[in-house]
């Protein structure tokens, strides 16, 4: 039987708004999930289905600058700016949180354990604090290549094609469309704000060694590295530097999956993450 799943807004400390789906009943443990970046919440449409499924409460957000979620006033997509905007929502969950991000959300969520929060358990989707700079570019340049937009929908689905050529290109291409806006010329543009990419990959991977040095002191915290065998971002020397600050890290390899690994696989995505859950947040029934 489908839960029910409400759409809720989260007001930031700076007047952005973060618009998020939300279901499950309040009492049971919350999982927050994070997209990567150039996403929106409907990449997490099948896992949502899942956690839900499995009894636990959902708040599947509209990273700021994405989807519905505001844009940020003075251009700040820092991973700082980010991880106060997820303090927003866990401030409003009496229950026991876990952090699901992919990507930039997995960023997002280190960040803010690296500041001091601490979540119930925390999984971490083909990101890892030191990514390899040649994937995160290869992010970049797909992210930039099209700021002018499309002409269609057929325009889009190629150009995810060549991202991820060992994706089957989709029969209907209506989930791609969640991820686009219109503009007021009539063509489609992503649906995230361009200013995201005004911060340069240098810039990101200072933040990211930031982050590196605030996790050492989060040792014992239960963490999940989900990797795509196929990513070209989270390499064998990333993962063992993220062993090397968390010792009990816990790794789930995905074959047959790039860096978007929920999309790519999303059953064993389900499978592994809630396995994890169940053993660090279980649902009592």
């Amino acid at each position: 039987m489908a839960v029910e799943v409400t759409q809720r807004r989260y007001r930031t400390d700076d007047g952005v708004e973060l618009v998020a789906d939300v279901g499950g009943a309040p009492a049971a443990p919350a999982v927050i999930l994070m997209h990567g970046g150039g996403q929106t919440r409907f990449s997490w449409a099948g896992a949502t289905d899942a956690l839900l499924r499995s009894g636990y409460q959902v708040v599947n957000v509209d990273g700021r600058g994405h989807g519905d979620s505001g844009w940020s006033p003075d251009g700040d997509y820092t991973l700082r700016r980010r991880a106060a905007d997820l303090m927003a929502i866990t401030d409003t969950i009496a229950a026991p949180v876990a952090l699901v991000g992919a990507s930039l959300g997995g960023a997002t969520a280190m960040r803010a354990v690296a500041g001091g929060y601490r979540p119930a358990a925390l999984a971490l989707v083909d990101i890892v604090p030191r990514p390899d700079p040649k994937g995160v570019q290869r992010i970049r340049d797909f992210m930039s290549a099209n700021l002018g937009g499309f002409d269609n929908i057929e325009q889009v689905v190629d150009a995810v094609a060549a991202y991820n050529p060992h994706r089957p290109r989709p029969r209907d291409p209506s989930g791609l469309a969640r991820n686009l806006r219109t503009g007021a010329d009539g063509r489609l543009y992503w649906h995230w704000d361009p200013r995201i990419l005004d911060q340069g990959a240098r810039a990101e991977m200072e933040q990211f060694q930031e982050t590196m040095q605030g996790l050492r002191d989060a040792a014992g915290l239960p963490v999940l590295l989900v990797r795509g065998l196929e990513s070209d971002v989270v390499g064998d020397q990333g993962v063992e530097d993220l062993r090397s600050l968390l010792p009990g890290l816990e790794i789930f390899d995905v074959a047959g999956a790039g860096h978007m690994v929920a999309g790519d696989r999303n059953d064993a995505f389900n499978t592994g993450v809630l396995a994890f859950l169940g053993r660090h947040l279980p649902v009592r029934r």
